[in-house]
């Protein structure tokens, strides 16, 4: 036998180990400490392979419910550390995935930075924050640890006191100390607004900061200024798909409190420069433009008569402060003492600061220009506006096919819109197209979804009228099926004149944005897309506006056909609608809605952005950001940084590098991609849908009905009062199976596929010379790695009441070896992550930490089920999910 398997080579998660048990010692006791300490070592022992470790008693019969609720608390915080190191050590961080790597590499595929600032020009890249259910830790508890994050980093550059005053050693202890103390449960369900508080604070405290120093990094490697090509997106306060509680007066709420942030940090920053900028027009040549911006300001304090930038800013400042006061309601925190009026849009705010920087560059060498605090201001006007983040609004196609047939009934268009067949449906809809005249008369009584959905509309109207049409952009429609699921919506947005009719109106409405999310509807896309574009009441528009976005699904199709069909089809559907839009003569846009686990799109980005099939990204690209994979991401400005560089970089990378494969190559393996997704297809619905008696082996095998009593968002986790899987959410789907170690929605039915298979060696080919296939791979060995049937048996044990429990169990056991020695053969190794020695160490490590938390969550679901009623034993159950979640990173 070998020497013992390494786990932990990371000093900074020995550091921040050995602090956690001090604090432990020191606070929970000594008993728990002993205990605690045993049970990780004899379960890192037993992973370590060491000789007898299978024998020794794990130590969890010995916990009490207080020792347990302790114990689980204590492996929790353990991982949550460890996170935290190994994002500061680069674990997860790819060397290539940087602007500078991508633009090397460019180069030496013969692209010059001429098509590169081309494709910025007109390129648009957003991540795009939701507020999916998946994020089982509180901010208070997150806060503690980007405090800790903060600290390390003093502690790197060899301070020994923070700028408070605290020793750093003394402070990182104290953040644990307060880690132990706080609650990590949230004992009340979190409401609409508090999901727009905590996105808030991403956008303010990193993304704002964040942003406008990558372009700055970004001109200097481009050698000239790109446009404002990245851009944030979210959804928070504005998807209403199966969300009740997401109304007109969330949708005002969360872009009324984005606008405050925003100006508040101009009105700031304003300032600054104010304080700083103190150059005299007796010591400086001051341009014309200046001298006017500064003469129009009302500043006329003596002090001030020869700095003229000075004056200039104070009238910026009046301006900014009368534009919060018009926009947010109510005087900014700071006013100025001068009046002003208030800016119409953040174009004419940075035309202002245009003129102050051009008046500075043109003195001298130019070294108080477009640079440093200024520069960035700017950039942050381009890309941030008035609005912070632009916000979309999305609701189920299924609700806008009730609301308009309620409009059409009551405004005596048509009596019995449900009946109607879809052509006469599309008949009906593109004859309303042709004019503006609004269906919704005001003395006429609505149902109360349909007067929800109206007050939305005109909600989001006014918003585009006070912060600009950037503010609101798309309307994405879930489950999109017909083309009368956007006409729809476009009469739908026409009662708030969001849409309009006429080509010339283009620019102003509101882009309609299908979200195609099931195998089939995937297949329809193009189909969908192309009589869209043909319409002439939509495609001359489209047609000024220069692009249209399509949304595609991973989660729902992951839940209809399986990891390896759903990753297909979308693939697929990329493909087959790039020449639908090439006839049409518009740019593609393709929004990603990725989830963090493999099993809802998941997985490296940079990696899946450069899998892409030629032609279908060309610079504009959106990718859902949620839950647990915001707080990795983008928890602190140094991985958001990193995350932010990779998303570009890819994004460069798969518009511009050669197609790496010939015609023929690509022929062979789409053939093969058919012929494995057909099996996989087969053999996945034969067990989710065809199976008699899976969907109550799911749902007592896995903690799903414990996971709905966790209060971790606003919305309810089936879109029906249904128990069937076809009603339930992908996000605790996908969850739950991750909870009971099987994650069998990121690899059940592959393994089938590979084994009748019969061309093995052109699968490897595949995996070398195939991005896509590769990613594919990659992502689906992660989740294999995280897996164990050992555990994943003992919670089919807690089926074993339902019939058939041992078929349903052996066949999900057997679908697992077959993926797994698949994929061996396939990628040429002994082991998993054989070829990824970075992400084994990082699941190596957590393994041992899970192991016990999986073992304590079944007795105490167990116990729970038999009808115990303590509630330290629900309280456990919440600990355990949250636990494992934890370590587990990307479970949702």
């Amino acid at each position: 036998m070998g020497p013992p398997i390494q786990i932990s080579q990371n000093p900074d998660i020995r550091y921040l180990g050995r602090i956690l048990g001090d604090v432990i010692r020191a606070y929970g006791g000594d008993k728990l400490f002993r205990q605690t300490e045993y049970i990780r070592s004899s379960s890192v022992d037993r992973h370590r392979g060491i000789a007898g470790a299978e024998a020794i008693d794990p130590g969890l019969d010995a916990l009490g419910l207080d020792d347990t609720i302790a114990f689980v608390r204590g492996f929790m915080l353990f991982s949550m550390l460890a996170n935290l190191a190994e994002d500061r050590q680069g674990v997860a961080a790819e060397p290539e995935a940087t602007v500078a790597a991508a633009l090397d590499k460019l180069k030496s595929d013969g692209i010059d930075r001429d098509a590169i600032a081309a494709l910025l020009d007109a390129a648009l890249i957003a991540p795009v924050l939701t507020a999916h259910p998946t994020e089982v830790r509180r901010k208070s508890m997150l806060d503690h640890k980007n405090r800790i994050a903060d600290l390390m980093r003093m502690r790197d550059a060899g301070l020994e006191e923070s700028p408070e005053g605290d020793g750093i050693e003394d402070a990182i202890r104290r953040q644990v100390v307060l880690l132990w103390q706080t609650r990590p449960l949230r004992t009340e369900k979190l409401f609409v607004a508090d999901e727009i508080d905590n996105a808030l604070t991403y956008l303010r405290d990193v993304f704002l900061p964040v942003v406008p120093k990558l372009y700055a990094r970004w001109e200097k490697e481009l050698g000239q200024r790109p446009a404002s090509f990245l851009r944030v997106g979210s959804w928070i306060g504005g998807d209403r798909d199966g969300n009740p509680f997401v109304t007109a007066e969330t949708l005002q709420q969360a872009t009324g409190r984005n606008a405050a942030a925003i100006i508040g940090h101009y009105i700031d920053a304003v300032h600054a420069l104010g304080a700083e900028l103190s150059v005299s027009s007796a010591l400086a040549i001051i341009p014309a433009e200046v001298v006017a911006l500064a003469a129009a300001s009302g500043d006329e304090a003596p002090s001030r008569r020869d700095e003229p930038y000075r004056r200039a800013l104070s009238g910026i400042y009046a301006r900014l402060c009368a534009t919060y006061a018009a926009i947010v309601g109510q005087a900014p925190p700071r006013p100025s003492p001068l009046t002003g009026d208030a800016y119409d849009t953040p174009g004419e705010l940075r035309r202002d600061l245009v003129i102050i920087a051009n008046g500075l560059s043109a003195s001298g060498e130019g070294q108080l220009g477009g640079i440093g605090a200024l520069g960035r201001l700017i950039r942050a006007v381009e890309v941030f506006g008035f609005h912070l983040a632009t916000l979309d609004m999305r609701q189920n196609s299924a609700v806008h096919e009730r609301v308009l047939a309620e409009l059409l009934r009551n405004s005596g268009v048509c009596a019995d819109y449900d009946a109607l067949d879809e052509e006469a449906r599309i008949t009906l809809l593109t004859a309303e197209l042709a004019s503006d005249r609004p269906l919704a008369a005001p003395w006429h009584q609505w149902s109360e979804e349909t007067a929800g959905e109206l007050a939305i509309v005109h909600a989001a109207a006014d918003i585009r009228r006070r912060l600009g049409p950037d503010a609101i952009c798309q309307w994405i429609i879930s489950m999109a099926q017909e083309l009368s699921d956007l006409l729809e919506v476009h009469l739908l947005a026409r009662e708030g004149g969001l849409w309009r009719s006429g080509a010339a109106a283009g620019t102003d409405n509101l882009m309609i944005v299908p979200l195609f999310e099931t195998i089939a509807d995937l297949d329809r896309a193009p189909e969908i897309m192309a009589r869209y574009f043909a319409m002439p009441e939509i495609g001359p528009q489209i047609g000024i506006r220069g692009h249209q976005e399509v949304m595609i699904g991973y989660s729902d199709s992951n839940k209809d056909g399986g990891y390896l069909t759903s990753t297909w089809g979308l693939h697929q559907a990329s493909q087959a609608l790039t020449p639908v839009f090439e006839a049409a003569d518009t740019a593609m846009q393709l929004f990603h809605g990725r989830g963090g686990a493999v099993g809802r799109g998941g997985g490296s980005a940079f990696a899946a952005i450069r899998a892409q099939p030629a032609g279908t990204v060309q610079g504009r690209i959106r990718i859902t950001e949620q839950g647990e994979v915001i707080a990795a991401k983008f928890g602190t400005v140094d991985s958001a940084a990193t995350n932010l560089e990779a998303m570009v970089s890819a994004s460069l990378l798969a518009s511009l590098e050669p197609e790496p494969m010939d015609s023929r190559d690509a022929a062979r393996f789409t053939r093969a991609m058919d012929a494995l997704s057909d099996t996989a297809f087969t053999t996945y619905r034969g067990l989710v849908y065809e199976t008699p008696g899976f969907k109550d082996f799911f749902r007592a095998m896995t903690p799903i009905a414990e996971i709905a009593t966790l209060k971790i968002g606003s919305r309810p986790s089936s879109r029906k009062k249904s128990s069937a899987i076809e009603d339930l959410r992908a996000i605790p789907w996908v969850f739950s199976w991750a909870q009971a170690r099987t994650m069998l929605p990121g690899w059940y039915g592959t393994g089938e596929a590979f084994a009748a298979f019969d061309d093995k060696a052109l699968l490897s080919d595949m995996a070398q010379s195939w991005p896509f296939f590769a990613a594919l791979l990659g992502n689906m060995e992660m989740v294999l790695a995280k897996s164990d049937m050992g555990i994943a048996a003992r919670y089919a044990g807690l089926a074993s009441h339902i019939d058939g429990h041992e078929s349903i169990f052996t066949a999900i056991r057997d679908g697992w070896n077959r993926a797994h020695d698949g994929l061996l053969a396939i990628t040429g190794q002994s082991r998993l992550l054989e070829k990824n020695p970075a992400l084994e160490a990082s699941i190596r490590l957590r393994l041992p930490y899970i192991e016990p938390l999986n073992l304590l969550q079944i007795e105490l679901m167990k116990r729970h089920r038999a009808g115990e009623t303590d509630p330290r034993i629900a309280e456990g159950i919440q600990l355990t999910i949250n636990a494992i979640a934890t370590a587990l990173r990307n479970s949702g």
